[in-house]
């Protein structure tokens, strides 16, 4: 940052916190001088609080008696286990509907006998009017035109209905896809009402038990996910280099008796924002926890680990 820019940012940061005078301007000139370039040390931070990644209530898609819960609270799932089941009796029988319904739709769909008996009725006619016509031609007075016109109707009938069996036979190839629709939207109806898990993860809490009449959108369950947390704390803007999105951390946690538990994870938020008050930028990082031996709540201690020396 270049000698005038930078007085540019102190004035702008006198003029936006009049309170607070030169000791805004400082932060703001602080923060806004941090390179591209990591901290050549470690930061250290006492203290972090560990909280979930991902929390959800899982709610109700359809209305209905809960017919079974599949799972107690403190059970561990993955994401699309089931969690609950509402009575599916009407839906079932409706997919079994659409089912016979779609069997029938298919039988007509392969059906093309009216289409060839049609095509068939059109040649016998057209051929009856070709031996009139020629008949009349030969013998002029053998055929009255009366009969040659009850003829070329009849010919003409008969390809209005071939192209009306064409028709039919296409309609029901529509037809059958309707009902594939109306068996997919039955199946669709019997899965929204299993309740399963979005996410994997612990069930903390049921909010419903069995027996009770469901809305659709109330919560069933509450699933905390676990194996990974977010781990929020401050920095001070002041001993910042850089930005440190990215960089990996270690998490320590006092473990009795005089243990200690680490973990790795990686930063993946820092605040735009300095605190004008204290001087600090919030953060947090991602916490791998695959053995479950961290829990949303507890405190610890975090490093930001330096970043690696670049080869020249």
């Amino acid at each position: 940052m270049t000698r005038p820019f930078r007085f540019f940012v102190r004035g702008l940061a006198r003029r936006a916190f009049p309170a607070l005078g030169s000791a805004a301007a400082v932060l703001l000139t602080v923060w806004t001088t941090m390179s591209a370039t990591w901290s050549a040390e470690p930061i250290e931070v006492e203290s972090v609080l560990l909280t979930p990644i991902q929390e959800v209530e899982v709610p109700a898609q359809e209305a209905g008696t809960l017919k079974r819960l599949a799972v107690a609270e403190g059970a561990m799932v993955k994401a699309g286990d089931l969690l609950a089941q509402i009575d599916d009796t009407d839906a079932q029988l409706e997919k079994t509907r659409a089912e016979i319904e779609l069997d029938n739709a298919r039988r007509n769909a392969s059906n093309d006998i009216k289409v060839r008996v049609a095509v068939k009725a059109a040649e016998v006619a057209a051929a009856e009017l070709q031996r009139g016509l020629e008949s009349q031609k030969r013998y002029p007075k053998s055929v009255s035109e009366t009969e040659i016109d009850r003829l070329r109707l009849t010919s003409d009938h008969a390809k209005l209905q071939v192209e009306q069996a064409k028709y039919d036979f296409e309609t029901a190839q529509l037809a059958l896809r309707v009902q594939q629709n109306q068996v997919q939207q039955a199946a669709r109806q019997l899965e929204r009402r299993r309740i399963t898990a979005p996410v994997s993860g612990r069930v903390v809490q049921l909010f419903r038990q069995q027996g009770e009449w469901i809305e659709p959108g109330q919560a069933i369950a509450r699933i905390l996910r676990l194996d990974r947390l977010k781990a929020i704390g401050a920095l001070d803007a002041a001993s910042l280099d850089g930005d440190p999105t990215g960089r990996p951390v270690t998490l320590k946690l006092e473990s009795p008796p005089g243990g200690q538990a680490e973990s790795q994870g990686r930063v993946t938020f820092v605040h735009s924002e300095v605190n004008a008050v204290n001087g600090q930028v919030d953060f947090w990082a991602e916490i791998e926890n695959p053995a479950l031996q961290l829990r949303p709540g507890l405190r610890a201690s975090l490093t930001i680990l330096a970043k690696p020396a670049a080869n020249d």
